[in-house]
């Protein structure tokens, strides 16, 4: 009886097989109407669609002329909207044209779920007319994010302090900074909040609280060295960003030389982001495969979700001397159920100088064995060349980074980590190059 077990159960799974091709060609007869009606209409220049008609409860106008003209179109599959159940996360590959220097691909994205962003709206009514359901336009002037208005000069902690993560413990440095870099605006360059117009104030403190990824990838812009994706503008509810290249976990199985390579400059990522001359912290809090991306002709990663990016200031914290600032704060290893996991404390990393935050990070939950994604384990690193992993360094250095020994060990082993990666990657391109 058992051995016609594994045939009943090719059986049945042929049968789910075919029973979900059956489902997917009955889905396309039902919306053969919209399907065509798709492929003709240029969504993205509907009001509706890209939710303009909800601002200033929205994330910007600043590219709403060139969503207007057309020159912004969903690529093939973006416009199936009976394909959006599986989007959940609202992230759009799309081409956008220019007359005289063609056209290229860009990421749109909600910022959210649908269901998040219902919940916005929710709470915007509720706090302006204690229903969850009004004229969203007229409640936002009720708000908070409107009580901020043209009498009050300079947007301080106080009032914005923990509305995000890149707000968990502000510095006026850093708020002055987030004002200063606005791109949602025709006059950006002050970080006098009082020379923003009352819709342009509403938007970035929308933006604040609700997902504050396009302020941290203006006021941390890619034309300056760092590792984020370039912020191009918004309108409506619609953010467009540059278009970086594959996810990283598209690398997992690549050949060992690329990953080593891979791996190299994200351990760069941690420390620049750790230790930069302008004494800001931007700790990463979502650190998995898919928030990051390789650039297809550079090689070079880059951070593609910065939604969960606490931003410490060093100097603040060395200025007001908070209890043990000055001790360095190790992050603590904790086995876990569930992937891509960390365990941190957002107030620790706030009132510490020293943090290893970053280089656990990326060790636990990309490069070591303990990294799991999407079924697999053993991190990009796993699967080393004979001669490396028989000399042992490398796995104990991962293993020392992601699950320290010693006391600062991770400081360390981090250190070494980045030397060691680095000697790899040069090995691999001498014998490249012979």
């Amino acid at each position: 009886m058992l051995r016609f077990l594994p045939l009943k159960l090719g059986r049945l799974y042929r049968c789910l097989k075919l029973l979900l091709v059956v489902g997917l060609f009955v889905i396309l007869l039902m919306n053969t109407h919209n399907l065509f009606a798709s492929f003709q209409k240029n969504e993205l220049t509907d009001r509706r669609f890209i939710n303009l008609n909800k601002c200033p409860a929205c994330f910007g106008t600043s590219w709403c002329r060139k969503f207007m003209n057309g020159q912004v179109s969903f690529e093939t599959w973006g416009r199936l909207r009976f394909l959006d159940v599986f989007n959940v996360k609202n992230v759009y590959f799309a081409q956008y044209g220019e007359p005289r220097e063609g056209t290229r691909r860009v990421v749109l994205k909600r910022l959210g779920s649908n269901q998040e962003l219902a919940e916005i709206d929710q709470k915007i009514c509720k706090r302006a007319t204690g229903r969850p359901r009004c004229d969203l336009i007229q409640a936002m002037y009720k708000t908070e994010f409107a009580r901020i208005n043209g009498d009050v000069r300079l947007l301080t902690p106080e009032v914005v302090e923990g509305w995000s993560d890149l707000v968990h413990c502000p510095s006026q440095r850093l708020l002055d900074r987030v004002v200063r870099r606005y791109a949602e605006t025709k006059d950006s360059g002050s970080f006098l909040l009082k020379n923003l117009k009352d819709t342009e104030r509403m938007q970035l403190l929308m933006t604040l609280a609700f997902n504050p990824e396009p302020l941290v990838l203006q006021s941390f812009p890619s034309d300056e060295g760092w590792p984020f994706a370039k912020y191009l503008g918004a309108c409506g509810r619609v953010v467009a960003v540059n278009y970086v290249g594959e996810e990283l976990w598209s690398f997992y199985n690549a050949p060992w030389e690329k990953r080593v390579d891979l791996a190299r400059q994200l351990m760069d990522i941690a420390e620049q982001l750790t230790n930069n001359d302008f004494e800001f912290a931007l700790y990463l809090l979502d650190v998995s495969f898919d928030n990051f991306a390789v650039g297809p002709r550079d090689g070079k990663v880059i951070v593609v979700d910065a939604e969960n990016v606490l931003v410490a200031d060093k100097r603040l914290i060395k200025q007001n001397k908070p209890e043990n600032y000055d001790v360095w704060y190790e992050s603590r290893f904790e086995e876990c159920d569930r992937e891509a996991c960390l365990s941190f404390s957002k107030d620790s990393l706030c009132s510490r100088v020293t943090v290893d935050h970053n280089y656990y990070a990326i060790c636990q939950n990309l490069l070591s064995r303990y990294a799991t994604w999407r079924g697999t384990t053993g991190g990009l690193l796993h699967d080393p060349p004979g001669h490396i992993a028989k000399d042992g360094q490398l796995e104990a250095l991962l293993d020392e980074c992601t699950k320290p020994k010693k006391r600062y060990g991770r400081f360390q082993a981090a250190k070494e980590l980045r030397e060691y990666l680095t000697q790899l990657a040069a090995a691999s391109s001498s014998a490249t190059a012979r």
